[in-house]
């Protein structure tokens, strides 16, 4: 297996290769999905850290935060996008900061 791309999980590298047309049929949709979202680039990938950080998803964490960092989120935004969702899923949202963090400093 190869090294995986920064921010790239290992479970998502791993599907890509050993899964072809899964992945490829995967990212048809997510391409799909994101060509139809009204939201602006930041503030889709703030949303999709929110998402991530209420299912405690934490792979999937670093690749997004380079994504929200490269499209113009300060650090304070990530950590405000990984906390929005502690009414809802609970103190285990904080489980991904560290990650976030991780990422958003390297």
């Amino acid at each position: 297996m190869s090294e995986a791309p920064a921010g790239v999980s290992k479970a998502f590298l791993t599907f890509m290769e050993q899964a072809p047309a899964h992945a490829q049929a995967a990212m048809q949709s997510i391409q799909a999905l994101d060509a139809a979202c009204a939201l602006d680039e930041k503030t889709g990938e703030l949303a999709y850290l929110a998402v991530l950080a209420a299912l405690r998803m934490e792979s999937g964490v670093p690749f997004h935060v380079k994504a929200a960092k490269a499209a113009g989120a300060t650090r304070e935004e990530v950590i405000s996008a990984v906390l929005i969702s502690l009414p809802s899923a609970g103190m285990s949202a904080i489980q991904v900061l560290p990650a976030a963090l991780a990422a958003y400093d390297e």
